[in-house]
């Protein structure tokens, strides 16, 4: 069953036009992803089509209501006969991260809920149960845009979306944190030239290379991942090195 993902948002005409190209288009082309995107206001039942309020307790700015867009999921549930995982993008959601992205993969009906302002409602997280995710450590004007990359991400992983499925192996956060640096013609540009091992013809030294490459990247700009135990041997953990 092919993975189908829905996104409720204020400014559809923002994200539609990123979604119908390059892979993410040829992809719902295919039939193997179906993506579609609910303007919000749709979902307003007054005459002026409110979906946003003043937060009571007083404060700046305003707050998604929490009747459309709880009317939103349940119309979709109804409409796709189906339970989707419900995801609210939030700079105080859980970190998104390429294991969440797999799992995001396997599910078959992904729905997600574009923020904005100052938030929405909590009510709404608690009555649809969902899953709060965040791209950054950095605040946003508005949804949009988390969704778009968690979409992409999400995607790419299902197969046959990307042409060439071996490139998943040498993605960043993959098998080695970073993916390894990749070069391409011509051989020598601006007085750099392309490593030697690359050229070398030998499968076992391009690899090992590339890991060591990944790995040393890691380790200078991302100390954080470089510690993470399934980088390290058996041994090492053991012996308590990591």
């Amino acid at each position: 069953m092919k993975l189908r993902i829905d996104i409720v948002t204020l400014f559809p005409e923002a994200i539609r036009p990123y979604l119908a190209a390059s892979i993410l288009g040829k992809a719902q082309e295919r039939g193997l992803v179906f993506i579609k995107v609910h303007n919000l206001r749709s979902f307003s039942q007054d005459r002026y089509r409110t979906v946003d309020d003043y937060p009571f307790g007083g404060g700046p700015g305003m707050v998604l209501k929490p009747e459309p867009l709880v009317r939103a999921v349940r119309f979709i549930s109804e409409y796709t006969q189906s339970q989707p995982l419900v995801i609210v993008t939030s700079p105080q959601g859980e970190l998104f991260t390429q294991s969440i992205a797999r799992e995001l993969a396997a599910k078959n009906h992904l729905l997600i809920l574009c923020g904005r302002y100052q938030g929405i409602d909590e009510r709404v997280i608690e009555i649809t149960g969902a899953r709060e995710i965040s791209i950054g450590d950095y605040v946003l004007s508005g949804g949009e845009l988390p969704a778009l990359v968690i979409v992409e991400a999400v995607a790419r992983l299902i197969p046959g979306v990307l042409g060439d499925e071996e490139s998943l192996r040498y993605d960043s956060f993959s098998e080695w944190v970073f993916g390894p640096p990749q070069y391409t013609r011509p051989r020598v540009f601006c007085g750099l030239a392309v490593p030697e091992v690359l050229l070398s013809g030998n499968h076992a030294l391009i690899e090992k290379w590339r890991k060591e490459k990944a790995l040393e990247k890691a380790r200078k700009v991302r100390p954080d991942l470089f510690q993470h135990p399934a980088l390290h041997p058996p041994c090492e953990r053991r012996k308590g090195v990591v």
